[in-house]
C-alpha cells in the first residue's frame, strides 16, 4: 500500500504593495470581494493561524476549523484547536485541506513548506503595523490573475494563484 502525505499546506493572504498586512489587530481595508473569496476558499478545511489572528476574527467562523499556533503553552479558546509548532498543527490538520491565515509570524513559518499562495494584492502604500514581505521568489510561478479596479473608496486590487514550481 502506498501512503501519501498530506497535501501541503496553502498560505491565504492579503498585502498592500507597501507589505502592510495588518493595523491595530485586523485589515486596514475593507473589501467583500476578497472576504466572499476567503470564504468560499478556507470553507471545510482547517485554517491555521496564530494567537492574535484567532483574537482579531468576529468569532467562530462556520464550516471551519480553528487551529491556533502559539507558544503559551496554558493558551485554550473555546472552539479552537492549539498547536505549539508547525508541525503539530499539521499533524492535527491531518488529510484536510490546510489554510494557513496568518499573521506574519505564521506566514514565515509556513512558507518554505507552502505549495501554493492565494494572495490578494491591495493596490496602493497603505498605513499598518504588521507587514509581510513579497512571498514571491523564484520557487515560486503565477498561474492565475484576476483586476478589479477601485470603486466605492475601496482600493484596486487583483486575486493571484501562485504554485510552487
Amino acid at each position: 500500500m502506498i501512503s501519501q502525505s498530506p497535501p501541503a499546506p496553502t498560505l491565504i493572504v492579503a498585502r498592500a504593495s507597501n507589505g502592510v498586512i495588518g493595523r491595530d489587530g485586523g485589515l486596514p481595508w475593507r473589501l467583500p470581494a476578497d472576504l466572499k473569496r476567503f470564504k468560499a476558499l478556507t470553507m471545510g478545511g482547517a485554517m491555521i493561524m496564530g494567537r492574535k489572528t484567532f483574537d482579531s476574527l468576529p468569532g467562530l467562523l462556520p464550516g471551519r476549523r480553528h487551529i491556533v499556533v502559539t507558544r503559551d503553552a496554558g493558551w485554550r479558546a473555546e472552539g479552537a484547536e492549539v498547536a505549539h509548532s508547525a508541525e503539530a498543527a499539521l499533524a492535527l490538520v491531518g488529510e484536510q485541506a490546510a489554510w494557513v491565515i496568518g499573521g506574519a509570524e505564521i506566514f514565515a513559518l509556513f512558507l518554505p513548506i507552502a505549495g501554493r499562495i492565494e494572495l490578494t494584492e491591495v493596490a496602493g502604500d497603505i498605513a499598518g503595523d504588521t507587514v509581510m514581505p513579497d512571498p514571491r521568489g523564484p520557487e515560486w510561478h503565477e498561474v492565475w490573475r484576476e483586476e478589479h479596479g477601485a470603486e466605492e473608496g475601496r482600493p484596486a486590487y487583483r486575486f493571484v494563484t501562485l504554485e510552487r514550481a
